[in-house]
């Protein structure tokens, strides 16, 4: 499963585990055009990690913007980077070219201007995005 619409096999959306239903509401919180990292997502709900966050979007993710919870170097979800990527286009989200030497010429997340860290955004920024992070995040903006 891709994580891109797939459910789990008989998997009925009333009877999600309590972790699962945190981890897609912090998906639903995410505003457009920005992300979280799985290993985001696993600290705001201060439960599990990137891999158990990784699970809960590839069985569940379809119900929710599943392509705003990302890889933390920025690459595109593999099997869904076009589906995502016209996502990423829609909501005007920041993107890198791919490096030169790169086989596949797919852009990635530019972390740094998109990562979202789970507070509302400051009114006062005239591009929507926080210019200060707290201390909590310190270095989780550095590549």
């Amino acid at each position: 499963m891709s994580g891109t619409g797939d459910t789990a096999p008989g998997a009925d959306a009333g009877e999600l585990p309590a972790y699962a239903e945190r981890v897609l509401s912090v998906a639903e919180l995410i505003p457009a055009g920005r992300v979280m990292t799985y290993g985001d997502v696993a600290e705001y709900v201060d439960e599990g990690g990137p891999r158990q966050v990784g699970r809960v979007m590839a069985l569940y993710g379809g119900a929710v913007p599943w392509w705003r919870v990302v890889r933390a170097d920025g690459r595109l979800l593999p099997g869904s980077e076009l589906r995502a990527l016209g996502h990423y286009r829609d909501e005007g989200t920041p993107l890198r070219a791919a490096s030169q030497g790169s086989d596949d010429h797919i852009p990635k997340i530019d972390m740094r201007r998109a990562r979202w860290d789970g507070r509302p955004d400051d009114p006062d920024d005239p591009d929507g995005r926080p210019n200060d992070r707290d201390d909590a995040w310190d270095g989780a903006w550095d590549d």
